[in-house]
């Protein structure tokens, strides 16, 4: 029998009712993999109109992210997607530099949000009133919508760089450390926007 999806409108509503006035939903995109920017958004959702069919990125087809992605992005009272540079990452660490993104994904919100709420156990980084939330993009729309703007946001990305660099499958495997992704390495060597620091398997 099919599980009926949960509404992950609930956790918004109860927040409004807890006397929550502005609140963003954050989110992440490819803290794993071994080449390009880890990306955040950020995503102030109205509680009216109700996007339907938000769910966590990785549950969705690519095909229907991309229809959320357009969705969101006309809907939303304000959003903002940013990233953290290969370069960042291998400069202050991965953790940090995910904080990096999403702070600047943040600071791209028109009004400001009262509270942030981010996907995962930890916001230390993050300026600003705070909330976290384990399996987020999950329970609540916000976080959802988040993580659509960024996977959709860093695949783009990944699809662009695979026509600059042809022949890592970057199209394929988005940068992760595939046997493909591999192999391709240890013929064709490191492009300028792998990190460094991942790539500790190769030596």
């Amino acid at each position: 029998m099919k599980r009926e999806k949960p509404d992950l409108y609930l956790f918004d509503d109860a927040l409004h009712r807890e006397g929550v006035g502005l609140f963003c939903g954050v989110d992440e995109a490819g803290r794993g993999p071994l080449v390009g920017p880890v990306y955040a958004a950020a995503v102030i959702l109205p509680s009216q109109p109700r996007i339907q069919g938000l769910d966590d990125s990785k549950k969705l087809s690519p095909k229907r992210r991309e229809e959320l992605f357009e969705e969101i992005v006309a809907a939303a009272v304000s959003y903002g997607i940013a990233w953290a540079t290969a370069q960042e990452i291998d400069e202050v660490n991965i953790l940090n530099a995910t904080y990096l993104a999403m702070t600047r994904a943040i600071g791209m919100l028109d009004p400001q949000p009262e509270l942030r709420l981010i996907d995962g156990n930890r916001a230390e980084g993050i300026p600003g009133p705070c909330r976290t939330l384990v399996g987020g993009d999950g329970k609540s729309a916000s976080i959802a919508a988040a993580s659509i703007l960024a996977k959709v946001s860093r695949d783009r990305y990944m699809e662009a760089y695979a026509r600059r660099y042809p022949g890592y499958g970057f199209e394929k495997h988005k940068g992760y450390g595939t046997k493909q992704h591999y192999e391709a390495l240890r013929e064709l060597g490191p492009t300028e926007e792998h990190r460094r620091s991942f790539l500790k398997k190769l030596h």
